[in-house]
């Protein structure tokens, strides 16, 4: 049966014509894999399949998506975001983080689930790449018999601090970065124990940001990342609402914040 294999001119650039041959006749293609973008399985016999090359400073890994979800392309990342990636595939382990589910924008709501909203928010006078972290539920500590909720208390662990006035930036926070490829937001990548990254919010279909969105962020090389209970912020419409949302959880204490690395364009 013919593979259902996509390699694009640009990842053919980057492996050779030998390799990417070798690839489409089915010497060196899984017969199955786990989506790089939804990380749901995959079957290349069976439905369309790009292979994605994540290429760092000295090293590069050859990774494979269901063609809806991403084309075939090559993605630029850090050394220490591919590495750890590669070991957080080898381990076939799930990161520790606040969610014990991928966050799927259309799924009905489930415990630990987390949306994510993109938007421009004002700060000292300028519009700048943010994404507020809002889950659909109350999140419990992993482990925990409990149902308190526990979302900021775990945020805080993490290194994310209380955000007192909007109008003046969250301070960094070393070892995460937000995941883009393509113009599309992938994920929010976290550390793990071993010295690399994991995912600690995965996109079930990479989301489309604006144009706006993407050029301010690839300029400052960084992105505001802002965090509330369930019910806090709520899906806003427009920009000013959700900064005045924003506004209103920071003045009741219950808004994080943290400034991350942007990875990829």
């Amino acid at each position: 049966m013919p593979l259902m294999l996509e390699v694009s001119d640009e990842v053919r650039a980057e492996i050779g014509d030998e390799e990417a041959d070798r690839l489409l006749a089915g010497e060196n293609a899984p017969e199955s894999y786990d989506c790089t973008s939804c990380r749901t399985p995959g079957d290349i016999a069976q439905e369309r399949t790009s292979t994605v090359l994540f290429v760092g400073e000295e090293t590069a890994v050859l990774a494979f998506a269901h063609a809806t979800c991403i084309p075939s392309q090559v993605v630029s990342v850090t050394e220490e975001q591919l590495l750890g990636a590669v070991q957080s595939i080898t381990r076939g382990e799930v990161s520790d983080g606040v969610h014990s589910a991928p966050a799927h924008d259309d799924e009905p709501a489930q415990p630990a689930v987390l949306g994510i909203t993109c938007g421009l928010v004002l700060c000292q006078g300028s519009g700048h790449p943010a994404l507020v972290v809002e889950p659909t539920g109350p999140i419990t500590r992993p482990g925990s018999q409990g149902t308190r909720d526990e979302f900021l208390t775990l945020l805080i662990e993490q290194g994310f601090l209380p955000v007192n006035d909007v109008e003046r930036p969250p301070s960094p926070l070393p070892g995460w970065s937000v995941l883009l490829a393509m113009g599309k937001l992938h994920a929010v990548l976290q550390p793990d124990a071993f010295g690399g990254q994991t995912s600690w919010w995965q996109a079930h279909q990479p989301l489309q940001v604006t144009e706006a969105w993407r050029n301010i962020a690839s300029r400052h090389n960084e992105v505001f990342v802002y965090a509330a209970p369930s019910g806090m912020i709520g899906r806003q419409p427009r920009e000013d609402l959700l900064r005045e949302a924003l506004d209103r959880a920071s003045a009741q204490g219950l808004l994080l914040g943290a400034s991350l690395r942007l990875a990829g364009t």
